[in-house]
């Protein structure tokens, strides 16, 4: 069955939302998350219900077929293999991959998406923390929790990020708060909800919006 690059934009985009709610999606998250009018959501829906990926009925919302998580699960594992590849490759830094990769997921070639993990000796996580979903499409499953609820006292490795914009990642860098990075609270301040880090024997302050984008293993 051949699925166009479009209807791959809308299988990978209801699987994150999918994720994210815990349920069904509404077609008004699809919209925003795509930037897409809600009566093209619709037409685009009734499509993939035709080719059996998605389950839709109007006004209930929109949850993926084992045939559309698959599907969906192939398109990121294809898209965070390319982000690996140009970061530990090609020395692409971590906020200038996701577009390039946005294009490299079309690639159908399931010989090349192999070829291209055993290369890079089968990555489990991608730059940004997010793991990779193998051949079959088992992805890991880790419980992080985010930095915003760590105690004083509490630390951990900085794991995952839930924001991805190239402003956010720049900053991050800038400030040394990379993957792997070991963390320890050192205060939390009431009046504003930042936070007081230790990193590498130094004290830092982030805000609580950066606090509540970085997850904690």
């Amino acid at each position: 069955m051949h699925i166009s690059f479009t209807e791959e934009n809308y299988l990978k985009a209801i699987y994150h939302s999918q994720e994210k709610a815990n349920g069904l999606v509404s077609t008004n998250t699809l919209s925003d998350a795509l930037q897409t009018k809600a009566a093209s959501v619709t037409d685009m829906l009734k499509k993939l219900a035709e080719k059996n990926l998605i389950n839709y009925e109007k006004y209930q919302g929109v949850s993926l077929t084992a045939d559309g998580k698959q599907k969906a699960l192939t398109i990121i594992r294809k898209h965070r293999l390319w982000e690996v590849f140009m970061v530990d490759k090609l020395a692409f830094k971590w906020d200038e991959v996701h577009e390039l990769a946005e294009e490299l997921e079309h690639i159908h070639s399931e010989k090349l998406i192999n070829k291209l993990d055993e290369f890079l000796g089968f990555p489990k996580y991608d730059p940004h923390g997010d793991p990779i979903p193998d051949s079959d499409g088992n992805i890991k499953s880790e419980e992080f929790i985010v930095l915003a609820k760590l105690n004083i006292g509490d630390g951990g490795k900085i794991s995952g990020i839930k924001a991805h914009s190239k402003e956010f990642l720049q900053y991050l860098e800038k400030m040394h708060l990379t993957i792997g990075q070991k963390i320890t609270v050192q205060d939390k301040i009431s009046f504003d909800g930042s936070i007081i880090l230790k990193i590498n024997n130094q004290e830092k302050s982030i805000s609580r919006e950066v606090a509540q984008n970085l997850l904690i293993g």
